[in-house]
This record gives structure tokens, C-alpha cells and sequence, in this order.
């Protein structure tokens, strides 16, 4: 089953959710604040769904913080079936062309 936009607003309205260390130090270096994260998951879209992630089904969620700023947070569930956030960041190139699209890279 897919994770959806409403899924993910419950949970964060509910404070059902579990951040990775990972995803906690990724946020920290991009000097995100939890207000931060939470205000872009509350009116999030998802931009990519991994149906055969090996640590279960998770998707890309693309929101923006107070500022504007576009987030990634690639987010899973937890085995009791609550939000959990594998890792965030901002979208930059070389690896995004903008926060929707993927930069086709060079090898």
C-alpha cells in the first residue's frame, strides 16, 4: 500500500511519527528546525513512490518550509504502521533541476 499526502498530515497532526538519526542529523545540517519539517509535511505532495524499497514501501515527499524553501523528505512506516522520516534534504543541483525534477546526469 502506498503512502499518501493524508497519511502523512494525520500523522503528523497526531505527533505519530519517528525521525531517523539520519534523518535528524541530515535536517540539522540543513539547518532545518522540526517546526520546519512538520510545516512542510502538513501540505506536502508525493513525487515519488519506492514500492520495492528493501526497508518497506516509501515515497518522496516534496513540501515547503515557512520560507518557501523546498524540502525532500523521503518517508516510510514503522512497523506499528506510523510515519516514519528516512532522511530530508533540500533539493540542489547537480542532482535536481528544480524541486519536481530530476537532473539527468552525465557518466
Amino acid at each position: 500500500m502506498i503512502i499518501t499526502p493524508d497519511f502523512i498530515k494525520i500523522e503528523i497532526k497526531n505527533q505519530d511519527y519517528e525521525i531517523s538519526l539520519h534523518a535528524d542529523d541530515e535536517r540539522i545540517a540543513e539547518d532545518l528546525t522540526i517546526n520546519e519539517l512538520e510545516y512542510a509535511l502538513l501540505d506536502c505532495e508525493i513525487i515519488e513512490h519506492y514500492s520495492d524499497d528493501p526497508r518497506g514501501v516509501s515515497c518522496l515527499a516534496l513540501g515547503y518550509s515557512t520560507d518557501s524553501i523546498p524540502i525532500h523528505i523521503v518517508c516510510g512506516k514503522t512497523s506499528s504502521n506510523h510515519l516514519f522520516i528516512i532522511t530530508v534534504y533540500i533539493p540542489k543541483m547537480p542532482r535536481w533541476k528544480n524541486p519536481h525534477t530530476r537532473n539527468k546526469l552525465r557518466r
